[in-house]
C-alpha cells in the first residue's frame, strides 16, 4: 500500500525545555522544524561569532529524515510524489551538513578562543557547544599545545598560542523580526557619538554585528 502524504509528513512533538522556557509541551509540523533549522542555518553562516548550538533541531532533523527514509521505502514505485520527497530530503540534509560545517569551521579558527569561554562560563548558563563540538575542539588544541615549539637551543616548547578571535565589529545584513526600539548603536570613529535607533517589524538593515548581536541570540532578528 502506498505511503499517503499524510503519513510522509508526520507531526512531530519537541519537548518544549528543549526550544522554549515553558512548561508545556509545544508542537511542531515538520515544516516548522524545517524552517528553525533554515533561520540557525542562516544565522551561523552569516554571523562572524559561533552561535549557540541547536543540538534539539539538528536531532530533531535528522529523526525526522530517518522518518521520512522508512515511509519512502513503503511508498509504491513510480509514485511521483516519492522523488518530490527524495528532492525535498536533499536539500534538508544540504541545510543540514551546511550548518554543522560553518560551526565546525568556526571551531577550527576559534578553538583558543571558544575553549576559553568555555572554561570561564558560568555552571548555570548552558554550553554554546554540543558533546562532539567540545571534543572537536579540544583535539587541535592538544595538537597545537605539542606543536607550538621553537628551536632555540634545541627544541623548546612554549605552550603560548596566538588566540584568534572573531571579527564582531564587521557588518552584517539582517530582517527585524520583533520591533526593537531604542538598539543602541556604537560610533564607529571618535569623533561620532552613539546614538539609538528603532527597527521596524520586517525592515532590513546593514549593521555592525556587535550591536545587533543579543537580538540574533534571542531571535528578535534574521541574519540574511
Amino acid at each position: 500500500m502506498a505511503a499517503t502524504e499524510e503519513e510522509l509528513e508526520p507531526e512531530l512533538e519537541l519537548e518544549a525545555d528543549s526550544l522554549t522556557e515553558e512548561d508545556d509541551e509545544e508542537i511542531l509540523t515538520p515544516a516548522q522544524l524545517i524552517h528553525k533549522l533554515e533561520e540557525a542555518w542562516l544565522n551561523e553562516k552569516f554571523s562572524p561569532d559561533l552561535l549557540e548550538c541547536k543540538s534539539e533541531i539538528v536531532e530533531c532533523v535528522m529523526e525526522q529524515l530517518d522518518h521520512m527514509e522508512k515511509n519512502l521505502q513503503r511508498a509504491k514505485k513510480g509514485d511521483l510524489k516519492i522523488t518530490v520527497h527524495r528532492m525535498e530530503m536533499e536539500r534538508i540534509r544540504y541545510v543540514l551538513s551546511s550548518y554543522l560545517r560553518s560551526r565546525l569551521r568556526k571551531i577550527e579558527k576559534f578553538f583558543p578562543h571558544i575553549l576559553e569561554k568555555e572554561r570561564s562560563r558560568p555552571e548555570t548558563v548552558s554550553s554554546f557547544l554540543s558533546a562532539q563540538e567540545v571534543a572537536f575542539a579540544k583535539e587541535p588544541a592538544d595538537q597545537r599545545s605539542r606543536l607550538a615549539c621553537t628551536r632555540e637551543k634545541g627544541w623548546q616548547c612554549s605552550r603560548t598560542l596566538d588566540v584568534a578571535k572573531p571579527n564582531l565589529d564587521s557588518f552584517v545584513f539582517l530582517r527585524v523580526k520583533e520591533k526593537q526600539e531604542n538598539v543602541l548603536v556604537e560610533p564607529e570613529t571618535g569623533d561620532q557619538r552613539e546614538y539609538t535607533v528603532d527597527l521596524e517589524e520586517g525592515s532590513q538593515h546593514l549593521m555592525r554585528y556587535r550591536t545587533i548581536a543579543p537580538l540574533v541570540a534571542s531571535g528578535a532578528v534574521q541574519l540574511i
